[in-house]
């Protein structure tokens, strides 16, 4: 069985965000040029462009990104954006959140993550969203628990 080894891209993080720039620029946005981007970099190089983005032009790139996009590709992109430990604290977030309540997504993420990727994941939650994992899991789940404490069996 082989494996497919890309090389690295060879590109400052000041040419990518320049690049950006002129995508962004116009009366659409170059998905394709984004997308080629950001999917070609990896997590660091894409904090570098971030950061180097900022320094330029005055403007934070995930706002940018939010308004240039749209659906499900805006959805990838942003979560490309963060570290693995920051991307599955958003998708956890998401999963609780009342309306959109998905505990599938977060048990996935939950029980799929080792002691030490969940210790990265619980410390981003709380930087990101100003509250402990486990408090929001147990609020927005509780509710959920207790309906199906109240549930008659079904008996086959």
């Amino acid at each position: 069985m082989s494996t497919l080894s890309l090389s690295p891209v060879l590109t400052s993080p000041r040419d990518d965000a320049i690049q950006l720039y002129r995508a962004f620029k116009g009366l659409g946005c170059d998905t394709a040029a984004v997308v080629n981007i950001l999917a070609h970099r990896d997590a660091t190089q894409r904090s570098l462009i971030q950061h180097e983005y900022s320094a330029m032009y005055s403007e934070d790139l995930l706002k940018r990104l939010v308004s240039e996009l749209r659906g499900k590709l805006e959805t990838a992109v942003l979560l490309w954006m963060h570290d693995p430990a920051g991307r599955d604290a958003i998708v956890i977030r998401q999963a609780l959140l009342p309306d959109l309540t998905n505990l599938d997504a977060a048990t996935e993420v939950i029980c799929s993550r080792t002691p030490s990727q969940i210790q990265l994941i619980k410390q981003n939650y709380q930087a990101k969203f100003g509250v402990f994992l486990e408090q929001d899991i147990e609020r927005h789940t509780s509710a959920f628990a207790c309906i199906c404490k109240h549930l008659p069996l079904r008996r086959s």
